[in-house]
Formats: structure tokens, C-alpha cells, sequence
């Protein structure tokens, strides 16, 4: 591919990520260390020792969401991830809808985890220094931070989460490394994997927090524009980072139960939840280490944050190409090919919400983070069942030979599985809240309604912006292609500006062949 012409607008860039530096934006979107160390702590106390199945059987559900949805990445070339593939398999009018709701859900996800730096900053500062921290300015500062490593190249930002990510995953396997090497409390046991032990009255709780642990997971497919040889890619990374996460969850919740004892870890974990983790790593590791993990906590909370902003700028790149936002967010930075509007104006949002809760006194963990954070990941669990959901609707339409098992048995299963996991969220949002009735009922709320503005946009859209309406989700005219070494890439056509030749007014393009994308 030839250079573009000196005055093109300068596109992402392409080539560059490969399948661990997709790996790393994904799994450092989860945080493992901050999910482990503050979170299978409840999991343990509500399902005892049989709470690591529950991070298995999570693990396997979105793994089998994972057949359909990389199936269909083989095929949907379009930017716009998840809200493209949904509009591709249930139309126009969901898939704007979707967008909407991905928008809410990586905005809710990002956003509320500042009060959670501030928080962390401040219990790690209480613990190591012994000094009080304000929330605040650690917050603010985070935002600055933050927006400095979206600005940058995105594979600035994979250097980055990828050293990040070493780090708290590799405190959390010293632990466990600490617990075999001693053999735990009693000796090691696998007696709590048993039926007895995982069929329990908390087990739709501990299923629901382990859910929620995934959360971001299939953002694989936003970086498909940077990544080499996307056909490839973008599945090994998904399949990678579910299987890595749902492996390492049980195998680390796991160990943490061997640290104290079957019979003995859930009074532990009622005493005090928050410290169980600590209590393990000083006891099997030393003093020292339970320091260097609330440092690395920290740290995990800033990987997880930089993930999110690096996969909203990107959606918002894509909306403003289809030109459903202004074309302004649409700007790519001249030198470090990144969508730096969109992520300063992500940076102005998240410093809007941060300031109101400060300024309303609200604490930045149990309001903040949870209040801002829940509605978050149920427009993400969202997205999953319609995406789904689309892939069967989607392959029914186009000639292929994925095979039915890709193609219609797998999504399907996943969306009985995710809609089963959804509500086990949603009956049990008051763990993840700590809120009143009224205060859950309004968070329930705000996916449905978003969804509900994101249809009302799309019927505007339709009368008022035909020609946007048409080429919403439509594939680019053709694919991108790694740019040289030295050489400028060749901008992604935008949907709005561009329609490809096998496009009909209406109706998205015919999607690549599988011999075309492979």
C-alpha cells in the first residue's frame, strides 16, 4: 500500500499490536490483582470453598460466547466492535442503539475505578507510610496520568500494561507459590471442588462476581484496525485472555483457601474480607511482600484504567467516522497515531463525574466506584447477549462454511448462559452496590434506558440523516494492510465519507470472504 498523499489525515497505526499486546489491554482491563485481593474475598465468604468453581464455570460460559463471537470477527471488518457486529446480525436500528449502551458501559467501567485509585492510593499510603492521603488529588492526578498514556502510541500504552501486568499477576503467584511450597494450613485439598461443596445457597452469588471479574474481555476486537494479520490475531487473544483469566482465578482463590484452611476460611473472610489476602501473603511470604502488594494494587487499578480509556477512545473514533458523533472526535494525532481527541474529551467526562461525587461528599469506593462501575458492567453484559445473539441472525444471511457449531450451537448456548448470568447480577446487585432499594432500582435502570434513547436516535437518525442511517456499520472498502517501516499508513476509510462498492443505500456491505480475511 502506497504512502498517502502529504495532506491525508493521518490514521491509526497498523501492524502493531500483536496477540500479547492485545492480551495485555484486555486482561489488564480486568485486574487481577485488584478482582483477587478485594473481591474473591466476599466470593469465598458467601460460597465457601467452592467459590473458585465459580470463576471456572465463568470461564467456560465466555468461552463459549468466544466461538460465535471470533467466528463472526473473520468476517466484520467494520471499527465500531461490538455495536458493528450487533448491527450487522439484528439491524440498524440495535446496533445504534448498542453503540450507546458500549458507550455507557467502558465510560461506567473507567470512570467509577478513579474513586477506586483514590481509595487504594490511600489505604496503600495508611498501610506502608502511615500516612492519610486525600482521595481527590490522587484522582485527579490519575485522570492527567491516564489521558497522558492514551495520547501516546498504542503501543506505548501495550509496553506499558504489559510491565503493569506482570507485576500483579506475578505478586499473586508468589502467594501461591508460598502456600504450595509450605502446604497450606492443613495440607493441600481439593475436597472443596467437590458437588457438595459448589451447590451451595451462595453459589448464584459467587457466579455473579465471577462474571463480573471478566468484565472487558472481549474489547479484543476494538484494537482490530492495529493489530497484525486481525484474522488471526483478534480470536487468539480473546481465547487467550479467557482462558488465562478463568484458569488463574481458580487456581489463585484456590490457593488463598489452602492458606488458612477449608474450615477456617470463611470466618476469615467474615472477620475481615478486606485483609485476607494480606493476611495470606504475610504469612506464607513475609511482611515485606503484603507491602509491595498494596503498591502493586495501585498499580493494577492504573493498568485497568488505561485499558478502558484506550478501548473508549477507540469507539468513540469509530462513531464519529460513522458520523453519529462530531467529526471532531474523529482526529487522529499526526505523530502518535492515536485518537487524541476522543480520549481528552473522555478525560474532561471522567473529571466531570469524579469532581460531582466529590463535591456531593460521596465516598470513592461505595459510591464512586460501585454506583458508577454496576451500571457499567451490565451494559457490557448487555453487549455480550446481543452479540450473541447476532451471530446466528448474521450468518443466516451471507453464504459461508463456518459450520454449525460456530455459527449457530455455540452463540446460542452463550446467550442462554449470559442471559442466565445477567440475572444472577441483576438479583443480587445489592452485594456489588451496598445501596438501598431505590438506589439499585435506578442503577438497574440506566442500561434499559440507554437503550431505549440509543432506538429513538436511530429512527432520528433514519429521517433526519438518511445517508448516515445507511452506512452505519458498513465495511470498510477494503482492508487495512500493515504500513512499512518509516511509511505513514493508509487512513481507515470512515463510513460516512466512503461507501464500499458492494454496499446497496441501506443495506451494510457484503462482508469478506473467509478466504479474504484469513
Amino acid at each position: 500500500m502506497s504512502a498517502p498523499a502529504p495532506d491525508a489525515p493521518p490514521g491509526l497505526r497498523t501492524g502493531t499490536l500483536t496477540t500479547a499486546d492485545i492480551s495485555f489491554f484486555v486482561v489488564s482491563a480486568a485486574a487481577p490483582l485488584t478482582v483477587m485481593a478485594g473481591v474473591a474475598p466476599v466470593a469465598i465468604l458467601l460460597g465457601g470453598v467452592g467459590a473458585p468453581v465459580g470463576y471456572l464455570l465463568a470461564g467456560l460460559t465466555l468461552t463459549v460466547f468466544a466461538v460465535g463471537f471470533t467466528t463472526m470477527s473473520r468476517h466484520v471488518r467494520s471499527a465500531g466492535a461490538f455495536y458493528a457486529y450487533i448491527a450487522r446480525g439484528l439491524g440498524t436500528p440495535i446496533g445504534i442503539a448498542a453503540a450507546l449502551v458500549a458507550m455507557l458501559g467502558y465510560n461506567g467501567m473507567e470512570i467509577g475505578v478513579y474513586g477506586l485509585l483514590g481509595s487504594a492510593t490511600s489505604d496503600t499510603a495508611a498501610a506502608t507510610l502511615g500516612h492519610d492521603v486525600p482521595w481527590l488529588p490522587v484522582s485527579l492526578a490519575g485522570l492527567l496520568l491516564i489521558w497522558y498514556g492514551g495520547h501516546r502510541s498504542i503501543d506505548f500504552g501495550a509496553k506499558v500494561l504489559g510491565v503493569l501486568l506482570v507485576a500483579e499477576t506475578g505478586i499473586l503467584v508468589l502467594l501461591a507459590g508460598g502456600v504450595l511450597l509450605d502446604g497450606g494450613a492443613h495440607g493441600l485439598s481439593l475436597g472443596g471442588l467437590a458437588p457438595a461443596h459448589v451447590l451451595t445457597g451462595g453459589t448464584a452469588a459467587v457466579l455473579a462476581f465471577a462474571f463480573a471479574a471478566f468484565t472487558g474481555f472481549e474489547s479484543t476486537v476494538i484494537y482490530r484496525r492495529e493489530a497484525r494479520d486481525p484474522a488471526r490475531t483478534v480470536p487468539r487473544a480473546t481465547y487467550l485472555a479467557v482462558a488465562f483469566l478463568g484458569l488463574f482465578y481458580a487456581f489463585v482463590v484456590w490457593t488463598v483457601i489452602q492458606a488458612f484452611g477449608e474450615d477456617e476460611v470463611v470466618r476469615a473472610a467474615a472477620t475481615d474480607p478486606g485483609g485476607l489476602f494480606f493476611a495470606a501473603i504475610t504469612t506464607y511470604v513475609g511482611p515485606w511482600a503484603a507491602d509491595l502488594m498494596h503498591v502493586l494494587i495501585v498499580t493494577s487499578v492504573l493498568a485497568s484504567l488505561l485499558a478502558f480509556h484506550n478501548a473508549i477512545n477507540r469507539y468513540t473514533l469509530a462513531l464519529a467516522e460513522e458520523g453519529v458523533l462530531p467529526k471532531a472526535f474523529g482526529r487522529i494525532h499526526p505523530r502518535h497515531r492515536s485518537p487524541y481527541v476522543a480520549g481528552a474529551a473522555q478525560t474532561v467526562l471522567g473529571a466531570l463525574v469524579v469532581l460531582a461525587f466529590a463535591l456531593a461528599g460521596a465516598d470513592p469506593y461505595q459510591q464512586l466506584l460501585l454506583w458508577v462501575n454496576t451500571p457499567g458492567m451490565l451494559g457490557l453484559m448487555v453487549l455480550q447477549l446481543l452479540a450473541a445473539l447476532a451471530v446466528p441472525f448474521f450468518f443466516r444471511r451471507i453464504p459461508h462454511d463456518e459450520g454449525v457449531l460456530r455459527t449457530v450451537v455455540a452463540p446460542v448456548t452463550a446467550f442462554v448462559l449470559i442471559a442466565g448470568a445477567i440475572a444472577l447480577v441483576a438479583g443480587h446487585v445489592d452485594l456489588f452496590t451496598g445501596a438501598s432499594t431505590a438506589v439499585n432500582t435506578v442503577l438497574l435502570s440506566v442500561t434499559p434506558a440507554v437503550f431505549l434513547l440509543g432506538l429513538l436516535l436511530a429512527y432520528r437518525l433514519r429521517r433526519t440523516r438518511p445517508e448516515v442511517y445507511a452506512r452505519f456499520a458498513a465495511e470498510p472498502s477494503e482492508p487495512s494492510a500493515p504500513s512499512a517501516p518509516g511509511e505513514s499508513p493508509c487512513p481507515h476509510p470512515t463510513s460516512s465519507s466512503s461507501t464500499p462498492a458492494s454496499a446497496t443505500p441501506g443495506r451494510p456491505a457484503a462482508p469478506l470472504s473467509p478466504s479474504a480475511t484469513d
